[in-house]
């Protein structure tokens, strides 16, 4: 199983998932992290990461490879991100057959509805949880 993280800016969000993920996966599953920039990249190595790429191509083509792909909502929605997400990184992550697990948080141009609010600490542990859920029943 491939799992693919995905973050940008400082990387922050998602290194949360990692440090909370790598350990309680099996051994044969892949963590990969993709950042939109290096700090990103560095930062989800830091977490626990054997293997990361960084910047639009590395998204594109490692998408269309992964079994599931983990990061904030603003993967798929073009030009998120402080522009950081990219049309065709955004295209390439919806589009890939990948399951997604998407942490909801919001922009100043969009907001989600009928949401419950939860601490992010909370967000991070469930997305962890599941992510080790999916990886355990391969």
């Amino acid at each position: 199983m491939r799992i693919v993280f995905i973050d940008g800016m400082g990387g922050g969000l998602v290194a949360q998932v990692i440090s909370q993920v790598t350990g309680r996966v099996p051994e044969n599953t892949e963590l990969i992290g993709l950042g939109t920039n290096a700090l990103a990249t560095a930062a989800m190595l830091k977490a626990g990461l054997k293997r990361g790429a960084t910047g639009e191509n590395a998204v594109c083509v490692t998408a269309q490879t992964a079994d599931v792909i983990v990061g904030p909502i603003g993967i798929v929605l073009p030009n998120s991100m402080l522009g950081e997400i990219t049309p065709r990184m955004a295209e390439a992550v919806a589009s890939s057959r990948a399951r997604k697990l998407l942490l909801p948080v919001s922009q100043n141009h969009f907001e989600f509805i009928s949401m419950e609010s939860k601490p992010m600490s909370q967000l991070v542990k469930e997305a962890a949880d599941k992510i080790v859920d999916i990886a355990g029943k391969i």
